[in-house]
């Protein structure tokens, strides 16, 4: 899953060098700690949310087909 996040959101930035994804594991739940470059927040948030939503959901359906619940949160790199 971490793989493929990081495939997908290196497609949607202008700075693919920059994108970083980090899985933290807690209390039998998967965060999908999601790191790009201050220009590219605005490409993956998208209009309204509307892409890191579809992001969120495709992390969550990925995780309960594996029997474990997941999620992701979007994190700027200084």
């Amino acid at each position: 899953m971490q793989d493929w996040l990081e495939f997908v959101v290196k497609g949607l930035v202008d700075h693919p060098d920059a994108v970083r994804v980090e899985a933290v594991r807690r209390r039998g739940e998967t965060l999908y700690a999601l790191r790009v470059h201050p220009d590219d927040a605005g490409k993956v948030i998208g209009r309204k949310g509307a892409t890191i939503n579809a992001l969120r959901a495709l992390v969550q359906v990925g995780g309960a087909q594996r029997g474990q619940r997941a999620t992701m949160d979007l994190l700027e790199e200084a």
